[in-house]
C-alpha cells in the first residue's frame, strides 16, 4: 500500500503572518502560513561549493523543524540537545554552523570548546517559547516566590527551549535542564532535592507550561489541581501566597506557538475521518490534546515510532510540519496525515533559508565570520552547572518516550 501526503489546506483559513490570529488557539499562537517559494537553484551550488572549500573545518548541524532546502546540507539532524552534543563531539570542527534557532546555538557555544566558533545564519532566528521568560522576569519571580515562602522548597527546572541566561539561573539556583525525552526524570530528580514527592517541595518549570503539566500529572501522578500557572505580568504571578504554598508544580506561562495551536477537535476529527488511526503527538501540545493520544513523545522519538510502525498503518502527527511531511515522504507505506487543517510552519524556524545559509557558508569560506554566537564566560559557566546535572541524571524509562 503507497499513499501521498495530503497537503493542510491553503484556504481562506490559512493565516498570514502578522495579519490576524487564531481565535481558537491559544493566545499568541500565529499560523505563519505556507513557506516561501524555493529558493534559486544556483543558490543549491553555491552552498554545495562554499562547505566543500571548508572541509572539515565546517560541521552543520540541522534540526528536524529546518527545510529540506536546508536539511540537505547538514551533517547531522537531531532534536536540540542531540545536535549541541554532534557539535561537542567533533572538535576538529572549527566552525560549528547551527540550522535551529538562537537558543540552541547558544546550547552549542556552551558545550564546545572555545577553539569552535558557533555561528547562526540569521540572527532573527530565534523561538517564542523561549522568549516568552526572560532572565529580569523569572529573577522577579524567585524573588516573589522568596516573599511567599516557597523559594527555599523550590527547585527551579528549565526545559532545553529556554535562553542560556535561564539556564544559568537554575545552575546557580540548584535547578537542572531537561528535554522533552528525559523530563521525568529530571522532575523526579527536582523533587528528591526537597524531600521528595511525598513531601512537599516544589518545582518551577520553565518556560513551557504543556510540557511541566504532562509530565507532572501523567507520568509522576500528580493532579492537575497540584499545578498553578505562574504569569509574570501579575503579582505573584496571578495567585495567592496559599495558593502556591499549596501547589507542587509552579508553571510559568509559557508555550510552543505550533504545538499550541493543536486543539482536542483535531484529535476528534481525525479519528472520525480515519477510523483506527493512530495519534501521535509532542509533549508540548495542551493536556486535552496529549491525554487524547495514543502516543506521546519527543521529536526523536515521534521519528522512531512512525520509522517501526507497521506498512499500512494510519498515523496523524502533531508537531512542525516540515517534520511530518518529511516522515510521510520518507515512509510512503504509510499513511500519515499533520494534525490540523491549515498550513502552519515555526516561523523563527524557517528564518534560516538557503540563501541566510549561502552566505553564512561563503563568508566563513572567505575567511570572515559572521554571525558567531558566544555566551559569557559567566553565563557559560553557570549553565553547563545545569546541563551537567542532567547529563547525571539516570537513564530514562525507554517504554515510555
Amino acid at each position: 500500500m503507497t499513499t501521498t501526503f495530503t497537503e493542510p489546506s491553503a484556504s481562506p483559513a490559512l493565516l498570514l503572518l502578522g495579519e490576524r490570529r487564531d481565535p481558537l488557539s491559544e493566545r499568541g499562537v500565529d499560523c505563519p502560513g505556507d513557506l516561501p517559494a524555493p529558493s534559486d537553484p544556483d543558490l543549491v551550488e553555491r552552498a554545495t561549493r562554499a562547505k566543500e572549500a571548508l572541509g572539515d573545518r565546517v560541521f552543520i548541524l540541522g534540526h528536524h523543524y529546518q527545510r529540506d532546502e536546508v536539511i540537505q546540507f547538514a551533517d547531522v539532524t537531531g532534536d536540540s540537545f542531540k545536535l549541541a552534543r554532534d557539535a561537542a563531539a567533533r572538535p576538529e570542527a572549527e566552525f560549528i554552523v547551527f540550522c535551529g534557532v538562537h537558543f540552541m546555538a547558544e546550547s552549542a557555544d556552551i558545550l564546545t570548546s572555545d577553539d569552535q566558533t558557533v555561528v547562526l545564519p540569521d540572527m532573527a532566528a530565534g523561538c517564542s517559547m523561549a522568549d516568552m521568560a526572560n532572565i529580569n522576569q523569572v529573577e522577579d519571580a524567585w524573588e516573589q516566590l522568596a516573599e511567599a515562602g516557597v523559594a527555599d522548597r523550590t527547585v527551579p527546572v528549565t526545559y532545553m527551549n529556554s535562553t542560556a541566561a535561564i539556564k544559568a539561573f537554575c545552575g546557580r539556583n540548584g535547578g537542572v535542564v531537561c528535554t522533552s525525552s528525559n523530563a521525568e526524570v529530571a522532575l523526579r530528580w527536582a523533587y528528591d532535592q526537597v524531600g521528595g514527592l511525598e513531601a512537599d517541595g516544589k518545582v518551577l518549570f520553565l518556560p513551557d507550561q504543556h510540557l511541566g503539566r504532562n509530565t507532572a500529572v501523567l507520568q509522576l501522578g500528580l493532579e492537575l489541581e497540584d499545578c498553578v500557572l505562574y504569569d509574570p505580568r501579575k503579582p505573584f504571578g496571578g495567585n495567592t501566597p496559599e495558593e502556591l504554598e499549596r501547589a507542587r508544580v509552579i508553571l510559568w506561562r509559557g508555550h510552543c506557538s505550533v504545538h499550541g495551536r493543536f486543539r482536542k477537535e483535531n484529535v476528534e476529527a481525525a479519528r472520525e475521518k480515519v477510523p483506527g488511526i493512530n495519534v501521535l503527538v509532542h509533549p508540548e501540545c495542551s493536556h486535552e490534546v496529549v491525554t487524547r493520544a495514543d502516543y506521546v513523545g519527543s521529536t526523536e522519538y515521534i521519528i522512531k515510532q512512525i520509522e517501526a510502525a507497521e506498512p499500512g498503518s494510519s498515523w496523524v502527527i502533531g508537531t512542525e510540519l516540515n517534520l511530518v511531511r518529511r516522515l510521510a515522504n520518507a515512509h510512503p507505506d504509510k499513511d500519515i496525515h499533520f494534525l490540523e487543517d491549515t498550513v502552519c510552519f515555526c516561523s523563527t524556524m524557517n528564518r534560516i533559508d538557503l540563501p541566510h545559509l549561502v552566505w553564512a557558508l561563503e563568508s566563513l569560506a572567505a575567511g570572515e565570520v559572521v554571525n558567531r554566537i558566544v555566551v559569557d564566560e559567566q553565563t557559560q559557566a553557570e549553565a553547563k552547572v545545569a546541563l551537567d546535572r542532567m547529563l547525571a541524571l539516570p537513564a530514562k524509562n525507554t517504554a515510555k518516550d
